[in-house]
């Protein structure tokens, strides 16, 4: 139908999409799902770098799923939700390994793959193989939610429900890697979160929520909870050599797998620390510098960090050189860290009095 969404959206397209960002130049399957990945809860723009400079390193499956973890972490450090990293590799050796290196142009076996989800299965299946699956990121969520004034939110089952037999019903038989680009670019450069520019939007004549006077209303948001309060320590334990220590997260929870610095429980006061860090870490130490803290929030609760520096007088107790290291600071940057600690380690730093 000439009227039609998908029709309009790909018209849409032709004059206004984005045709030039990275991901766009060799539409292979392994830099498709990369990408996906990626730009999940994530920026476009934030992506474009990180994405860069992944494909430098790992150009193709094989390369990825060989790499040391700490390498891949290294190159997601910043990117944030970190087991989308470690899912990532063992995707990709799930591949070489189950589908001698080729990505299987199939749903279900894209969906068996860790990390990859209906949406990412079908965004690779569409964009890479040009078969027609039906897409629902957050932008496309956003965009259905107002044009049919689906009420609710997305996260909840009976939404997503309704939300995906409509993705299903617009998503056309023709140019399916154009109108997935184009839906997904509407969300993205029109029908934004806040202040959609309904005025230039493809959609405008059909779009329940439009037509309503409440855009705003849609989509729902996620039903709201106070997030709990954490506070932690986290400890610069500084040598005579200037290495710091740093200890390997375990591979599941917050920042599983990431190196980063040891932590102490809140409780100990400042005096206490150096005394702490003797039990705990095999080192002695001098009294602990305290600079200023700050918060760190999760999806799921706010973490109050307090720095403290230490400088080593005697002791490198390693238990485990797999979990524990000392490292000067540039080795440190390359390997996956957190983004506080990435932080407190470029921070400038006066020298520590032995």
């Amino acid at each position: 139908m000439p009227d039609s969404v998908a029709h309009r959206l790909l018209c849409w397209y032709d004059r206004h999409g984005r045709k030039n960002l990275p991901w766009h130049e060799d539409r292979n399957p392994y830099r498709v799902w990369v990408s996906e990945i990626m730009l999940q809860q994530t920026q476009v723009n934030t992506v474009i770098p990180y994405f860069q400079a992944f494909m430098a390193r790992f150009p193709d499956v094989h390369t990825l799923a060989d790499a040391p973890v700490d390498d891949v972490l290294g190159h997601w450090s910043g990117l944030g939700y970190y087991a989308r990293a470690r899912n990532l590799q063992k995707a990709a050796q799930s591949v070489v390994i189950e589908h001698h290196g080729e990505f299987p142009a199939d749903q279900a076996q894209l969906e068996a793959l860790p990390g990859i989800g209906r949406s990412t299965a079908a965004a690779i299946l569409a964009q890479a193989f040009q078969l027609r699956a039906a897409i629902l990121d957050g932008n496309v969520k956003r965009v259905l939610a107002r044009y049919h004034a689906v009420p609710g939110w997305p996260g909840q089952t009976q939404v997503m429900k309704q939300l995906w037999l409509h993705a299903e019903a617009h998503t056309p038989d023709k140019r399916i890697r154009d109108y997935t680009q184009a839906i997904m670019d509407l969300g993205a450069l029109v029908c934004t979160r806040t202040r959609p520019d309904c005025h230039q939007c493809p959609l405008q004549q059909g779009c329940s929520a439009f037509d309503q006077s409440e855009v705003a209303r849609y989509p729902g948001g996620k039903p709201k909870k106070p997030k709990p309060e954490k506070t932690t320590w986290m400890i610069i334990l500084e040598d005579r050599d200037g290495r710091v220590l740093l200890e390997r997260r375990p591979p599941s929870g917050i920042w599983g797998g990431l190196w980063s610095l040891p932590e102490l429980d809140a409780a100990y006061t400042a005096d206490e620390l150096s005394q702490a860090c003797e039990d705990s870490f095999g080192v002695s130490c001098t009294d602990a510098e305290i600079s200023d803290g700050f918060r760190h929030t999760f999806s799921h609760y706010h973490l109050h960090i307090q720095p403290a520096r230490l400088a080593v007088i005697n002791g490198h107790r390693v238990a485990d050189p797999s979990s524990t290291r000392w490292v000067f600071r540039d080795e440190a940057l390359s390997l996956g860290l957190p983004a506080p600690v990435r932080t407190l380690l470029t921070s400038p730093a006066q020298p520590l009095l032995l």
